[in-house]
């Protein structure tokens, strides 16, 4: 297997069918490489001329070393890491192009890095130093990857003596049904909830990049009310949600003035639909209005999709015990995804400073 750097137009070629987040589509790594602080690197692992694994990382740079990320944060990615194709449908030939891949990719980064260092120490000023997961005279290097739910077998980078964690999100099997049939599945209460919400003067429809930005602007001051603070610049949402087009959705719900209540952006991969911005709690008339949104969002799966292949609804936040109370309310699938990283004191204490994974 040989693994090479990609532009954005190898790596929409190289995409599979299915199988990946909406963060690996190109227009998506295209806004990440604009907004992002460091530099986008994509890898591509190929038998002959097919594409068998892929791997978005983002290089940055900081006083303490170096980091190689996948997501890089401060973006709000909830997933990216490697996407895997092989070609045999064989347990055994699968877990060998899992393991070849994660070994060429990892030694091809420090590879890289290695060239970054020799060149700046040349007087190029062209890049970052130190190995993955090695030090270097005085740097680190922190490796951080939070893998898509179809990335299913970490082991490789367990066995690199990298540090694997499960992590849990909520997927609703839309495929083969009606709605009728999904709603019976929902909780009492979330019938009700959206029963009632469809009883008011309250519309929700899709919307534009303006509502896209009444969207963002409800989330940063429900961030502030909670003596939180959001961090995701307007200008990236604006160029991610444009960038995707039909694949970025915005769901509106007004009052009979017209008036802003509540929304929810969502993103589609061929695969499904990702709840990712939005969703504030908001009530209208003693109603809460967000079941409704949701509801929205499953009748287009149903009904609309902007890709046809999409079957499920991802809800997210599985990993708060305060939104599982609500989420669990829809009947969906508990689904792993892992977090791989460096491991170790050394890496302890790197992740502890703020500002060596942070914007």
């Amino acid at each position: 297997m040989r693994v090479e750097r990609l532009d954005l137009d190898e790596w929409a070629d190289a995409l599979p069918a299915d199988g990946f987040e909406p963060f690996h589509l190109p227009a998506a790594l295209s806004a990440i490489d604009s907004h992002a602080a460091g530099d986008l690197r994509l890898f591509g692992g190929f038998k002959g001329q097919q594409a068998v694994g892929l791997l978005p990382l983002v290089v940055r740079e900081r006083s303490l070393g170096t980091a190689v990320l996948s997501p890089p944060p401060g973006l709000a990615i909830p997933r990216l890491g490697p996407i895997l194709m092989p070609t045999s449908p064989k347990r055994r030939k699968r877990e060998k192009v899992n393991r070849e891949f994660t070994e060429r990719v990892l030694d091809r980064v420090g590879a890289d890095l290695a060239l970054d260092e020799r060149l700046a120490s040349a007087g190029v000023d062209d890049g970052l130093a130190t190995r993955v997961g090695e030090r270097v005279d005085d740097g680190l290097t922190l490796f951080r990857m939070l893998c898509g739910t179809a990335y299913g077998d970490p082991r490789p980078y367990l066995w690199d003596d990298l540090r694997v964690e499960p992590y849990f999100t909520y997927r609703l099997d839309l495929a083969e049904t009606t709605a009728d049939a999904v709603l019976k599945s929902f909780s009492k209460s979330l019938r009700r909830e959206i029963r009632d919400a469809r009883d008011l003067d309250v519309t929700v429809e899709r919307e534009g990049i303006d509502g896209a930005q009444a969207v963002y602007e409800h989330t940063v001051a429900r961030y502030d009310e909670q003596d939180e603070h959001l961090g995701l610049p307007w200008p990236y949402v604006r160029d991610l949600w444009r960038g995707l087009d039909d694949r970025a959705r915005t769901y509106v719900a007004r009052d009979g003035d017209g008036e802003y209540l509540s929304g929810i952006t969502a993103l589609y991969s061929n695969d499904a639909a990702y709840f990712w911005q939005g969703g504030a709690r908001a009530v209208y008339e003693g109603t809460s209005v967000n079941s409704l949104v949701h509801w929205r969002i499953v009748e287009e799966i149903l009904d609309d999709p902007p890709v046809d292949s999409v079957t499920e609804y991802d809800l997210m936040g599985a990993n708060t015990e305060r939104l599982c109370r609500y989420k669990a309310k829809f009947g969906a699938d508990l689904v792993p995804y892992y977090l791989v990283e460096s491991s170790g004191t050394t890496m302890a204490a790197a992740k502890r400073a703020y500002e060596f994974v942070q914007g």
